[in-house]
């Protein structure tokens, strides 16, 4: 669910552009659905529902977090971090934060100091997650960012930010280790546990990445063998029935 920022600011006549704080600010006062997580990317507002599957991986994240760095690491989830961009206030799935992180003089953590975030896809987050939050994520120097996406039940993990993008892109299927090791997380994320959502299957993701050029072009389902070979061969003449002797005709 989006809200675009003119249905916001038409409600804000003493404000020619409203900033981030105006912005959530208002949205303390609009009727926000239990079970929802909001977030403002790019000046437009976006209410996400929180599934079961959704919530679930992210405890698994946090819990390898933990596992690894104890119970007092600074790690967050749906917490309000301002991005670099035009108007970024996110609310990541997780992020962990550097041991000497301060908040800032408003009392809100800083983006600086976020070392690794992580988000899981949702039915309509993904062009968010793979656009203007990653490019944001990116410009704001996060070591390290994971996209889990429990419908293709894959992991993309992004590193060497540079610029407005990660130079370094890396796909892990659910069920191998995502190794983070060599990085400032340091530790081995596993998948296995992962939950999936019905979605496009592994086939179907094959046959959409392999090479289209020179392959014969196919309409309509595929025939069964058994169906095919029947369809090719040829009908065979049924023998004239001949009559008994004796009879006219």
């Amino acid at each position: 669910m989006t809200i675009a920022p003119e249905r916001i600011e038409s409600r804000m006549a003493n404000s020619d552009e409203p900033d981030l704080d105006e912005l959530f600010e208002l949205l303390e006062h609009m009727p926000v659905p239990d079970g929802y997580k909001v977030e403002i990317v790019e000046g437009t507002v976006f209410m996400t529902p929180q599934r079961d599957t959704h919530w679930q991986t992210i405890r698994r994240i946090i819990r390898a977090v933990e596992d690894r760095f104890g119970m007092d690491v600074n790690v967050l989830s749906d917490v309000r971090i301002d991005f670099p961009g035009h108007r970024n206030g996110f609310a990541p799935d997780v992020a962990l934060l550097s041991r000497g992180a301060r908040k800032d003089g408003l009392g809100r953590w800083r983006a600086r100091d976020v070392e690794f975030v992580a988000e899981v896809i949702s039915r309509g987050t993904a062009h968010n997650d793979y656009g203007p939050k990653m490019n944001a994520y990116a410009q704001a120097g996060v070591p390290v960012y994971v996209v889990a996406d429990p419908y293709l039940r894959r992991c993309r993990v992004f590193t060497r930010p540079q610029g407005r993008e990660y130079k370094q892109d890396c796909t892990v299927e659910y069920g191998e280790p995502v190794d983070l090791t060599g990085t400032v997380v340091g530790l081995v994320l596993e998948t296995k546990d992962f939950p999936v959502e019905p979605g496009r299957t592994a086939k179907q993701d094959a046959e959409q990445d392999a090479p289209q050029q020179g392959e014969p072009q196919h309409e309509g389902p595929e025939r069964e063998p058994q169906q095919a070979a029947q369809e090719e061969k040829p009908q065979e003449e049924k023998p004239r029935e001949e009559k008994p002797r004796g009879e006219n005709g």
